[in-house]
């Protein structure tokens, strides 16, 4: 019998140190890098995250690793703090446990996705996302 995906997304989580949203805020203002993976279709309904750089969940590990010919600026080291969000923060577990198996051991993910951000009474943004492809 095959795991499933819940022991799969337990077994990715067990290797992190997820964040509140709260917790998210304060480490972006300490030099984390805030990681939206969510679709277009999901920022247009839920709104865009402050401060976030927008990755497709496709492309996300070659963005981000510094050795990487396709990686973004500010894919700086291997030792800086990434926080992945999604929608409900179910994907962005997997995403960060891939993100820590490339050698990027601080990468982690928001607790509850933008959901919670949301439920936490935290400003969404007005500004256009910054998009990476």
């Amino acid at each position: 019998m095959c795991p499933g995906v819940d022991a799969l997304l337990e077994q990715a989580r067990a290797g992190l140190r997820r964040l509140t949203p709260h917790e998210t805020v304060d480490a972006v203002r300490k030099g984390a890098l805030l990681v939206d993976t969510r679709s277009e279709a999901q920022r247009r309904e839920q709104g865009e995250l402050p401060g976030a750089i927008v990755i497709e969940r496709t492309v996300l590990e070659w963005r981000l690793d510094p050795a990487s010919a396709w990686h973004i600026p500010e894919a700086t080291g291997y030792d800086r703090m990434i926080v992945v969000v999604c929608r409900q923060g179910y994907s962005s577990s997997l995403a960060a446990a891939s993100l820590q198996a490339l050698g990027l051991r601080r990468a982690t993910d928001m607790i509850g996705g933008v959901q919670a951000w949301q439920q936490a009474g935290l400003p969404m943004s007005d500004r256009p996302a910054d998009v990476r492809y």
